[in-house]
Order: C-alpha cells, then structure tokens, then sequence
C-alpha cells in the first residue's frame, strides 16, 4: 500500500513539471515580437518639456501594435544623437525615430547600414530614396492660423518668441502671426536663433511686454521661459506643439495647438508589420485630426469657442492663406 502510495506521489510530480514547463512555454511566447514592434526614440530635449519632445512621446504611447518603447532624451547634438540612433539599431529595435530636422545627415547614412531596420524623422520631407526611411511633418502653420485668429479676438498687440526659423517653428510662426494680423492685431516676431534658451526666451518675451504686448505665444522647448513671462505679467499665452496648460497657473494658458503624431505613425507601424519598412513621407493636419486646438483651463465664452471651429473649418476648405509666400 505504501508502495502505490510513493508510486502515487512520483507520478503527480512528473505531471505537475510537465504542466510548469507548458506554462513556461505560454509565457514566453507571450513575450514575443508578435505582440508587437519595438520602437526607440531619439530626441533633442526632455521628454517632459511640453513642447517638441514630448509631442512624439505622447503619440508614440498613444500608437498600437507596440510591444516596447525607448527613449534618449537631450540629444540635441548631432553626434551624440547619431551614436544613440546606431546603438538602437544595433540593439535590434523595429523602428527608429529621429525626432529633430537636424538628425537628417547622420539619418542617412546609418540607415543605409541597417537595411532591415525602419527610421523615421521629422519634421522633414525626404526619405532620402531610402525604402526604409519614412519622414513625418507637421502643417503648423494652419492651427498657428486658428490661435492667431483667435489671439486677435482677445488682445490687440501680439508678441512672437521664435527659435530658429525652419521647419515646424517657422510654420507656426508664420501661421499666427498670418491669423493675428487678418484679425487686426499688430504682430512683433524676434528669432532668438535656439530652440533650447530659457534665459533669453524670457528675455525677449518680457521686451515684448515692455512694449506694449497683451497676448504671447511662441514654439521649442525654451518657450517655458517665456510662459513664466506672461505669467508674471498676467498675460495670455498660447502654445503649440503640446497642451501647455500645466506650465503655468490656471488662465494663463488660454489655448494649445496640440500634434497628434499616432495619425501619422500609426500607418508606418501597421505597414512595419507587415514587412514595408518605409519609403513614404506622413503630414498631420487639422483635417486628418493631427492637429487639435485644446483650450486651457479657463471659462471660455462661447463666441470664442465658436470662432475657433469656424476658422478651423476654413483652413481645412482652403478658404485663407495660412504659409508665408
């Protein structure tokens, strides 16, 4: 009897392994790739900065059929944002993205080495000719249009805090102060030829107060210096890029143009799964909804309110002139 007992007990021991061991099997596969692609970031600034950087962390977080994100932060030189670009790729990540215009010349090159690895980057046009390169831009421009308009309904004396004149920055820049001045407000627009300079966006923003101006805006991380401006002065800002309303006290930001960039990268995720690494450029707009104005956190009248849908509705119809020449 003890016999069959302890024969028993051995047999239960083997089928408990065996099930532990088709468990272990089930976990893994789990874990696979074919959950999803894993996707690195490469970025010039904080990914919390509440304006360029953060803009593609959130729409990478927002994307499905993603089983992994990483993320370089302030990389915002070339060389140390091209080293980490190839150690992604060396790593073995699905989809590299290049989140700066700057990144293009070392793009280039490290993407011709790793053929069966997909890169993306922006705000840029050119793929290269590479089949595994995609590039992603937004059009700025239209919901800097929309804010303009709508800073000209509110303020009559509008003060721009520009970084470097290219790519989305320009746009937008053109957009509002284009929007503002169709509205009848007097527009002032300072380059301050960085993207990074807290020190001297504050700077210009408060020249900008000095001379009168009741409504601020500007685009790029160091713009966080001049939001601390138009708080002090109790002044309205409107931002781009992110919602930046956390960045200061409540109805101070009055309204954000917001990017969306899963509408973009949404499609080159679904096209990296089913083995087409590139080769296509992405543009998010107000009518494919990658762009979105959100207002701040203040009572917002509904004339207001009702101006923004309207303008917005004629940028998407083509009905106004939203770019510079």
């Amino acid at each position: 009897m003890k016999k069959n007992i302890r024969i028993l007990l051995a047999l239960l021991s083997v089928f408990a392994l065996i099930v532990s061991a088709c468990g272990d099997d089930d976990s893994d596969s789990s874990g696979s790739s074919d959950d999803g692609i894993r996707i690195a970031i490469v970025a010039p600034s904080a990914e919390n900065d509440l304006a360029f950087s953060q803009s593609i962390v959130d729409g990478v977080g927002r994307l499905t059929g993603v089983s992994e994100v990483a993320i370089t932060p302030g990389t915002f030189i070339v060389e140390e944002a091209a080293t980490a670009i190839r150690d992604y790729a060396e790593d073995g990540y699905d989809l590299v993205i290049a989140h700066g215009s700057q990144y293009g010349g070392p793009l280039q090159e490290i993407a011709a080495d790793f053929p069966d690895t997909a890169f993306a980057w922006g705000t840029a046009v050119d793929t290269f000719g590479l089949p595994n390169v995609s590039a992603y831009t937004a059009a700025s421009n239209e919901g800097g249009f929309v804010l303009g308009q709508l800073a000209a309904s509110i303020g009559s004396n509008v003060g721009i805090v520009g970084p470097i004149a290219v790519g989305d920055a320009k746009l937008y820049v053109d957009g509002f102060q284009l929007g503002a001045e169709a509205g009848g407000a007097s527009v002032n627009v300072t380059y301050i030829e960085s993207f990074s300079d807290v020190a001297l966006a504050s700077e210009t923003a408060a020249a900008f107060v000095e001379n009168g101006a009741d409504i601020l805006t500007g685009t790029a991380q160091m713009t966080v210096g001049a939001i601390g401006v138009a708080e002090q002065e109790g002044i309205l800002w409107f931002g781009t890029q992110s919602n930046q309303t956390s960045a200061a006290a409540d109805g101070v930001v009055a309204a954000s143009q917001v990017y969306h960039w899963e509408v973009a990268l949404q499609s080159l995720v679904n096209d990296i799964s089913s083995g087409q690494l590139g080769g296509n450029t992405y543009e998010i707009n107000l009518s494919n909804g990658g762009l979105v104005i959100e207002w701040g956190n203040w009572d917002v009248p509904n004339n207001l309110s009702d101006l923004v849908d309207s303008v917005s509705q004629s940028v998407i119809n083509s009905e106004v002139t939203t770019t510079v020449g």
